[in-house]
């Protein structure tokens, strides 16, 4: 087994993530509500974060397999934790479309294709996932 990624705790409930392919690196943090410092992405924020970017990912295939100008794309993401045990209980996330002037066969293909991105699929279905498209 080759590995991709890598994951070395640096103390201080801190780790260093790298990325063998690229060579890019990142820093995860305990967040403060879990005795953490908070400085940086905690785990449950990238899944949240992995989970927006991928949604935009795919819809940016999708509207590229139709020749559509995916324009710019802002998530704003939010978290709600539960205990016992301590998990992701709901992802809110906010899409903000820059409307290229979409149909609304267009909009529907990629709200489609948000909503059933890897991520999303790969969530537990005890995750609440909420989205919410914009068009502006």
């Amino acid at each position: 087994m080759t590995p991709g990624m890598t994951v070395t705790y640096q103390g201080s409930l801190r780790n260093m993530a790298f990325h063998l392919n690229s060579g890019n690196s990142l820093i995860t943090d305990a967040p403060l509500d879990n005795h953490g410092r908070g400085e940086s992405f905690s785990p449950t924020d990238l899944l949240c974060t992995s989970l927006a970017a991928c949604m935009i990912t795919i819809m940016a295939i999708a509207a590229q397999g139709r020749n559509v100008e995916l324009g710019e794309v802002k998530a704003d993401i939010v978290k709600s934790m539960l205990s016992d045990p301590r998990r992701v209980g709901e992802i809110q996330i906010h899409l903000r479309i820059q409307d290229r002037n979409f149909t609304e066969n267009d909009k529907k293909i990629l709200e489609h294709a948000a909503l059933n991105c890897p991520v999303a699929k790969s969530l537990s279905s005890e995750v609440n996932q909420q989205v919410k498209f914009e068009y502006y």
